[in-house]
């Protein structure tokens, strides 16, 4: 979808400052905040993608009023409240009101390394052979879908070369069509398209600059 999200490109936000010595969290509740997005994730009830439109889909002055854990957690609430894992009273009170439903899995202590290095892994078996090769140049097509993608709105119309393929993994945007597990793993060629700048915002970008851009099969189209 089109959003305050996908900010790259956009101007009128300013350079990007990097902070320097930056802290892995600036604040305890933030170490919690992710803690508890990786213990409800490993529930199984949603997937990364579902967790990603979560995020994206707030409305755009909570999304760019919110620092980066907070849209974590106020996305979490979301999910949690469409599934009736929890309730706004609950939310607003912060104690427990009704039991808690049933989950397939319960991420404890003793299994949280495990599962971290484990991962999910979106890289599937191919069903027919790669439309594009290394080398080929390709132009990212200019789409606009009402849900979630991956295709970053300032490439969309723009060409490029791909440098790299990496076999079929779970498309994204087909990923989130089903609110409840089990989830559709439909996979797509994936590769890397790299752009220049010049392509993508004219003469008056660095020269030097390249953009690069994992994109899956249905994302692109020849350049003949």
């Amino acid at each position: 979808m089109n959003g305050v999200h996908d900010m790259g490109g956009m101007q009128g936000f300013g350079p990007v400052m990097p902070e320097p010595h930056e802290p892995l969290f600036h604040a305890g509740w933030e170490s919690r905040a992710m803690a508890m997005n990786v213990a409800m994730g490993a529930a199984g009830q949603w997937n990364i993608d579902l967790a990603r439109a979560a995020r994206e889909s707030l409305p755009p002055a909570v999304y760019l009023s919110s620092s980066y854990y907070e849209i974590w957690v106020r996305a979490l609430e979301k999910l949690m409240l469409e599934r009736d894992m929890v309730t706004a009273t609950e939310l607003q009170t912060g104690h427990m009101h009704s039991q808690p439903l049933p989950i397939a899995r319960v991420l404890n202590a003793q299994t949280v390394d495990a599962a971290l290095a484990a991962g999910s892994p979106t890289l599937r078996e191919s069903v027919g052979p790669a439309l594009f090769a290394v080398g080929q140049r390709v132009r990212a097509r200019n789409i606009h879908p009402q849900g979630h993608t991956r295709l970053p709105r300032y490439v969309r119309g723009h060409s490029g070369t791909v440098v790299q393929t990496h076999g079929s993994h779970v498309f994204a945007d087909r990923h989130v069509s089903q609110s409840l597990p089990p989830f559709d793993s439909h996979a797509e060629w994936l590769y890397t398209v790299v752009f220049d700048g010049a392509e993508l915002w004219g003469d008056a970008a660095d020269p030097q600059v390249q953009v690069s851009v994992d994109a899956w099969e249905s994302y692109l189209e020849a350049v003949l």
